[in-house]
């Protein structure tokens, strides 16, 4: 596309491929990245692995697009780009979605608190339990997990099961980071979708993403909270698209 440059920045067990349908959209205004983030598709995955070393790679990808872009960040994605953002990296708006940071210890979460765990797993070649291990996490139902484990898409979330270290050093301890999240100056899209849960999330309790989503904004000084209706967790094109356009070109 052409215009401004907007960073499509994906979640867990993402290659890329559930931004995707987002570029299409948005490429009619704008100018779309879309990228794999490190150690995901054809990316590289250089270690030691840190946090930081992902803010360079959205910094890096900013840059060979102008030196300043919009992003889009998607679940553990958004905690990301905040993370980025509060850092300073050039970002002119930035927009987030159903980013599950948890609010109570002992509630759904996939943070900082679980890499103990995972690092031990995939160090016995036991990819499938860290899988596993994240779904149950976060609220999948044990019929949940069994079906994936038998449907077509395991052996690629497999695959990706070492980076889910990765999104869980993103989410950070737990709540939103909100004395981080109050150095972002940028105008700010806090969303979630106000759709049926998505199978793999239904196990969280009633208005989780809301109660987690409605702090972050409290924290970010030029925020904007939406419901989209018709969202699940997992990013809809169709529903999603037209919200990031109108946010986007304002």
């Amino acid at each position: 596309g052409t215009g401004t440059p907007v960073v499509l920045v994906g979640g867990a067990i993402d290659d890329g491929s559930e931004n995707a349908p987002l570029v299409p959209e948005l490429a009619k205004r704008f100018t779309m990245v879309n990228y794999a983030r490190r150690g995901r598709g054809e990316s590289g995955d250089t270690l030691p692995y840190a946090v930081e070393r992902e803010i360079e790679d959205l910094d890096a990808l900013i840059g060979e697009v102008g030196g300043s872009a919009h992003v889009f960040g998607a679940s553990s994605g958004g905690a990301l780009v905040l993370e980025a953002v509060a850092a300073g990296l050039a970002i002119e708006k930035l927009a987030v979605y159903e980013v599950p940071y948890n609010l109570e210890e002992d509630g759904p979460h996939w943070n900082s608190s679980v890499i103990p765990e995972v690092e031990s797993l995939l160090a016995q070649g036991r990819r499938g339990d860290v899988v596993e291990l994240f779904m149950r996490k976060v609220g999948s139902s044990e019929e949940d997990i069994a079906g994936a484990k038998g449907s077509p898409y395991w052996p690629p979330l497999e695959a990706l099961a070492h980076t889910l270290a990765y999104d869980a050093a993103c989410m950070g301890g737990g709540p939103p980071p909100t004395e981080r999240l109050a150095r972002i100056s940028q105008t700010t899209l806090v969303a979630t979708g106000g759709g049926t849960p998505d199978s793999h999330a239904t196990g969280l309790p009633p208005g989780f993403m809301d109660r987690v989503a409605d702090e972050i904004a409290a924290a970010i000084p030029q925020a904007e909270r939406v419901v989209i209706e018709g969202g699940g967790h997992m990013v809809d094109a169709a529903v999603v698209a037209p919200v990031l356009d109108r946010f986007f070109r304002a």
